[in-house]
């Protein structure tokens, strides 16, 4: 006895509370902060670290810290791949939170698999979660943002409503632009949405001005794009140059004050389904995520994150996936198998990005109702009326 309080007490003496007493449960963490997606990677990380702080500041996970490994992905899937493999096998992480692109999740899906490590990834696109031969498996995949699938059917919900049903597609040519296209083909007549003409553009291309014309010579009602970063203020600035008028609606891969920053004054208008985190003094007391979400833009903006990277609708995805994992290592523990199960019986999660609820059928959680409409309006995000 008088051993384990004389540790106790260096222990203490040292600034390191009981929770470091114990070895660390490492999770690995890999991003884009560098790339073509790194103004989206690089404040992910830091909202990983940001959380990771928290809950070690509160003990860790039954009494052990939490440690993060943390890679660079540089917006290659093979690097991505090879991290993972590293991760896995070197490492030894518990789990892996990231990447940030769904081409480089893709490519990781077989790699967590063989390994047995559950993954939370923070990218957009719906096949990382989807099973069978042309997806490959995803027994241990989840992921934390909306699936394109839910966003989509926000968005149609309220195309609809406004009675704008004969709409033009320009969607980017990678995974995550391919994979909001499916789903707008696929969920299209249960909304009554035609589309009057369908482009594509290269998810680096500078101009969009050839497919805009073809778009606007087709007179549709709207114009939805389908499209992360710079690429969708480029469509908004050739829309405008081109004259045309009708409603601009964006994924929900765009609410990010960048965008407005971007595209100036053409951004005015924009709609696009987003989380709640962009609009949280608008939302109702009543709704469970308020307070939750208030905290995160608190210790966000504390930490002076605010300052460089303004709190956008990816902001919370980091903070979510790391709880979700370390929920499930509160009850379970960190044996692969248990953990996986835990992760993907989550109830009632109450995160940033929505309240989840994953089952074996859904290894994302989030429902239409955790997604809001805003627009641009004034140059800031407010919920669209």
């Amino acid at each position: 006895m008088a051993r384990r309080v004389a540790c106790l007490l260096v222990f203490l003496c040292l600034g390191i509370g009981p929770a470091f007493a114990e070895d660390a449960i490492k999770i690995g963490a890999f991003f884009d902060l560098s790339g073509r997606a790194a103004f989206i990677g690089t404040p992910t990380k830091l909202v990983a670290e940001m959380v990771v702080d928290a809950i070690n500041a509160a003990g860790g996970v039954n009494g052990k810290p939490v440690e993060l490994v943390i890679a660079d992905t540089e917006g290659d899937p093979a690097k991505a791949a090879s991290i993972a493999t590293k991760f896995i096998y070197k490492d030894k992480v518990a789990a892996i939170v990231g990447p940030t692109l769904t081409d480089t999740g893709m490519n990781v899906k077989k790699i967590v698999h063989t390994g047995r490590t559950p993954i939370v990834m923070t990218v957009g696109g719906d096949p990382v979660i989807m099973d069978g031969e042309k997806f490959g498996p995803a027994h241990w995949v989840f992921k934390s943002p909306q699936r394109s699938s839910t966003a989509v059917e926000r968005l149609f919900t309220y195309l609809k409503d406004k009675g704008l049903t004969r709409v033009a597609l320009l969607t980017a040519d990678d995974g995550f632009g391919k994979d909001g296209l499916r789903w707008m083909e696929t969920l299209a007549p249960r909304f009554g949405i035609e589309f009057v003409a369908k482009e594509a553009f290269g998810a680096r291309d500078t101009d969009v001005t050839a497919q805009l014309t073809s778009i606007k010579n087709a007179n549709p009602q709207a114009l939805v794009v389908w499209t992360i970063g710079p690429a969708g203020a480029i469509v908004a600035k050739n829309r405008q140059q081109l004259g045309m008028t009708i409603p601009l609606f964006q994924s929900h891969g765009l609410p990010d004050p960048k965008y407005i920053e971007l595209a100036g004054p053409a951004s005015e208008g924009t709609r696009m389904p987003a989380t709640k985190l962009l609009v949280v003094d608008e939302l109702p007391d009543s709704d469970p995520q308020k307070p939750v979400i208030q905290e995160f833009v608190r210790r966000y903006t504390e930490r002076g994150y605010a300052k460089q990277f303004p709190i956008n609708t990816h902001s919370g995805y980091a903070w979510d996936a790391i709880m979700l994992i370390v929920k499930a290592m509160e009850r379970v523990g960190t044996e692969p198998e248990a953990l996986r199960s835990a992760i993907e019986s989550t109830k009632g999660y109450v995160g940033i990005s929505g309240v989840y609820n994953l089952s074996p059928e859904d290894h994302n959680g989030l429902g239409v109702d955790s997604m809001v409409m805003v627009e641009v309006k004034d140059g800031r995000f407010v919920l669209a009326r």
